[in-house]
């Protein structure tokens, strides 16, 4: 199946049709990738997926396939071609056998409904811990795994618990334990610092929401009265159940972080558009 979903995507700088599209450059060898929600045609915190990306490229001690001006520029003239106004748009640096290639192109975004931010998701528990947490690589063993766990429990997302029993991140996304009007979340070191989870902090800074930096034991999950997950798909999602344990999903701070975060990425934007 191909991954593109457009008409068009960027290989190298240069637009193709998405007939020529090849799963290969994404899934052979070793990719770096950003994913970016597009909103209203235009990416959301550019700045900092590039950030990210760059920061990936060096953990990974690999060399940078362009630069943030240019994958700019590449991301106008794909919008440009095909015009895209809500889905997700995916940057891949591969290295494959002494061959690099860099990719953009739009993939199907997988959005929450209205029904399930209101009323929560489904998450299990996973044992396992991604390598090299601080940098975004495609774990191809992993993220099939994990798949189908989620298939075969009917969950939305899967909690990793490391060999300590503490829950570092969700598979795709960061978690946020909520008691006595304090947040908690595993230090930055043992994950993947999501653009999201970094704008959320910024909003607990500016609402003087507590947040407490500690890994949970998953089995101290039920002394906390909500959970939720964070990412650039489902912004802020709470979770109904984790396992067989319950959760508050009407804790208003929730919707709350979500309504700024929206704004927050509205804004963000206006920074990216074109003149």
């Amino acid at each position: 199946m191909n991954e593109c979903i457009g008409k068009s995507f960027i290989l190298n700088g240069e637009l193709q049709s998405s007939e020529l599209f090849d799963n290969s450059l994404v899934y052979e060898g070793d990719s770096i990738y950003e994913v970016i929600r597009m909103f209203k045609g235009n990416p959301v915190f550019f700045p900092d997926h590039m950030e990210r990306l760059a920061a990936s490229v060096r953990i990974q001690h690999k060399e940078p396939l362009t630069d943030g001006p240019s994958l700019r520029r590449d991301i106008i003239d794909l919008c440009r071609s095909d015009k895209k106004r809500e889905a997700n748009l995916k940057i891949v640096f591969n290295y494959n056998n002494g061959s690099a290639n860099y990719l953009v192109y739009f993939i199907e975004p997988i959005y929450p409904s209205e029904d399930q931010y209101k009323n929560g998701v489904k998450g299990i528990l996973y044992h396992a811990v991604r390598k090299d947490p601080e940098s975004k690589v495609i774990n191809h063993k992993l993220r099939s795994s994990i798949y189908h766990r989620l298939i075969n429990e009917g969950g939305y997302e899967a909690l990793l618990v490391n060999g300590n029993n503490l829950i570092t991140e969700g598979s795709r996304s960061n978690i946020f334990f909520l008691k006595n009007d304090t947040l908690v979340t595993a230090p930055d070191n043992l994950v993947l610092n999501g653009i999201t989870r970094k704008y959320i902090f910024e909003i607990c800074r500016e609402e003087k929401i507590s947040v407490n930096l500690d890994c949970i034991k998953a089995d101290d999950i039920s002394e906390y009265e909500a959970v939720f997950m964070t990412g650039t798909s489902p912004m802020v999602l709470p979770f109904y159940c984790i396992g067989d344990k319950f959760f508050d999903v009407r804790v208003a701070l929730m919707a709350k972080l979500r309504e700024l975060y929206i704004s927050k990425a509205e804004d963000s934007i206006r920074l990216f558009r074109p003149e």
